[in-house]
Parts: structure tokens; C-alpha cells; sequence
């Protein structure tokens, strides 16, 4: 596989193959690719990029003795699906195998960048801070309880203080497709406006916020790659870091966003949340980002609704990937 300058594992999914697209527009091809392909059509997201090979995520451990001069690791591979209830699974994917990707990183002095995630906030709705002490924290799912177990290993053993864990709030744009109910409400919405016609959204459970008006922190995976390439860029950068807008956004705002990119009038229809998400569910999320600016990412935040033109229009219309750009 030749001698690849940085491996991206996660590298045809969202995150990662928009972090390969970043890295392509910088001028870098030196990538070794990593992942599991499946029955979605996720080998889509590869095709516009350059890279220099791809290896099976299932026997990339084995093929690191390989390898050398890699002087960057961007660790964004993981089952992501916070209702995966294969714990042993989850342990073995995103806790076991991101500790030994880490100390082989660590040990040869090579970046080491890694995905965690906002859900090891759990149920808070408020003051969303990196340096809360990670042992109060308390994930609502296994997903992000294997997220937040490797982030409480690396503080353990020292690694926090040499590399980055991101934590990711709610990541939208192209190259989403294959990640089913896992996707964006954007890519969601879009679909079914298309074929119905309308939106639907959960009404409030709760006095204190009409229907529509629960918030999330919306961030264009666009803006997402940007800020983590920067952090690998930075190795004082190290330790937990938010990576969100900073600002929240109710649903309504997001869907008379997407209303507005079709250039339709909003047809929004509310519906009863189920019972069983009644309990865990979060009104509100916002990430703080005080720490990603003091770390030099000094770059304006794409407006939602500009982000959210820019996804419809320019990607989801067109069925086009990131790297698609330039085609007529």
C-alpha cells in the first residue's frame, strides 16, 4: 500500500469522507483509507477522491507494522447508531479498537485524531463544557457510553495530554446517504417533502417549549471538517474539544430552512413523540466552543440556512457527493 502520510479510518462515511475531501482540496493524497464497506451504496462517497489506498477497517491493526512515515491519524470510524445493542460488539469497535490505533499513533509521534461524540453528555441541557469532570458524565446510550469509556481511558493513561478527541454535536450535508435512521433530519426532510409534500416534527412534551421549538446545535459537516483538520494541525491542540455552531436552532428554523431550498411553502404537520422517547429526550443542545477558538480556528460559521441551501440544492437535488463539484 505504499508509505501513506495519514489513515483516515471511517474514510468512506460522512466525517471521514469529508475529511478526505478536505485534505484532497490542501493538496493531500497520501491517504490510506480505512472502513467496512456494506450493502449501502457508501463506496459512492469514494469515488471523487484521491487517496492513495484502501484497507478493510477489520485488518488495518494487522497491516500497522507495515507502515511508515504516517504523521497523522484521523480515527473517525465507529458504529455510530446510538440504538445498536450489541454492547460486546460497540466495545470491541469503538473502545478496544481505537485504545491500540492510538498507542501506535502515540508511540511513533504521528497526530492522533479521534472522533467522540455530544452524546457523552447525555441528558444535560446545559453547559455543554470540555472540562467537566468526565467521571459526572452520564451517556443515555451504549453508543456513546463507548465513546465516552475511551475519552475516561485516555485521561487514565495520560494519552489526553497528546491527542484530540472531537466531540461532534449534530453533524448534516452530503455524504450521508447510507446511514439510514441514523441520518440528518435535513437528508430525512428532504425525502419526505419530496414524496409527501409536508414535514413532519414531534410536538413538545413540555410547557416550556411550543411545538417545533426544541433546539439543537446544528453544524454543516462542511465547517466540521474544517475545524478538525485544523485541530490535527495543532499539536498543542490536545485534550476534549466541542466541535458544534455555538448556536442553538429550534426545528421549525431548520425546516422552513430546507422549505425555503426546495422553494416551497412550509407544510408542517406535528406528531405525537413516542412514549418510549418521551423520557430521554432532549430539548435543548448547544455546544460551547470557547475552547476550539482560543485553539486559533478563528473561521466564521456558515449561516443554517446557507449551509442548508447549499446541501439541498448543490447536493441532494442533483444526488451528487462531495468532490462532485466540478461536473457539469
Amino acid at each position: 500500500m505504499g508509505n501513506p502520510e495519514v489513515i483516515v479510518t471511517g474514510g468512506a462515511g460522512l466525517i471521514g469522507s469529508a475529511v478526505v475531501w478536505h485534505l484532497n482540496r490542501l493538496g493531500q493524497d497520501r491517504i490510506l483509507i480505512a472502513d467496512r464497506m456494506d450493502r449501502s451504496e457508501k463506496w459512492r462517497n469514494l469515488v471523487p477522491l484521491r487517496f492513495l489506498d484502501y484497507v478493510d477497517a477489520d485488518q488495518l491493526l494487522e497491516s500497522l507494522p507495515r507502515l511508515t512515515g504516517v504523521t497523522a491519524v484521523y480515527h473517525l470510524g465507529a458504529c455510530s447508531a446510538t440504538t445498536e445493542t450489541d454492547s460486546d460488539f460497540l466495545m470491541r469497535n469503538n473502545y478496544g479498537f481505537t485504545k491500540t490505533l492510538a498507542h501506535w499513533a502515540v508511540e511513533r509521534d504521528a497526530r492522533f485524531v479521534y472522533a467522540s461524540s455530544a452524546a457523552t453528555y447525555g441528558a444535560r441541557e446545559d453547559d455543554f463544557r470540555e472540562d467537566l469532570p468526565l467521571h459526572t458524565l452520564r451517556p443515555l446510550n451504549m453508543y456513546g457510553y463507548s465513546k465516552h469509556l475511551f475519552d475516561q481511558y485516555a485521561e487514565r493513561a495520560g494519552l489526553l495530554d497528546r491527542i484530540t478527541g472531537l466531540k461532534y454535536f449534530n453533524v448534516f450535508g452530503p455524504n450521508e446517504d447510507h446511514k439510514g435512521d441514523m441520518r440528518s433530519v435535513v437528508h430525512k426532510a428532504f425525502h419526505q417533502i419530496q414524496s409527501t409534500g409536508k414535514l413532519q416534527l414531534f410536538k413538545s412534551h413540555r410547557p416550556d417549549f411550543e411545538d417545533g421549538c426544541q433546539q439543537r446545535d446544528f453544524l454543516y459537516v462542511k465547517d466540521a471538517v474544517a475545524m478538525t483538520v485544523h485541530l490535527a494541525g495543532r499539536r498543542e491542540a490536545a485534550g476534549l474539544y466541542n466541535l458544534g455552531s455555538g448556536t442553538p436552532h429550534t426545528w421549525l428554523e431548520l425546516a422552513h430552512a430546507i422549505f425555503a431550498a426546495l422553494d416551497r411553502e412550509p407544510v408542517i404537520e406535528f406528531i405525537p413523540m413516542p412514549e418510549h422517547l418521551r423520557g430521554k429526550y432532549q430539548y435543548r443542545t448547544c455546544a460551547t466552543i470557547a475552547k476550539l477558538r482560543a485553539a486559533g480556528y478563528d473561521q466564521p460559521l456558515t449561516p443554517l440556512a446557507d449551509a442548508v441551501g447549499d446541501y439541498v440544492r448543490n447536493y441532494l437535488v442533483s444526488d451528487r457527493r462531495l468532490g462532485d463539484e466540478a461536473l457539469p
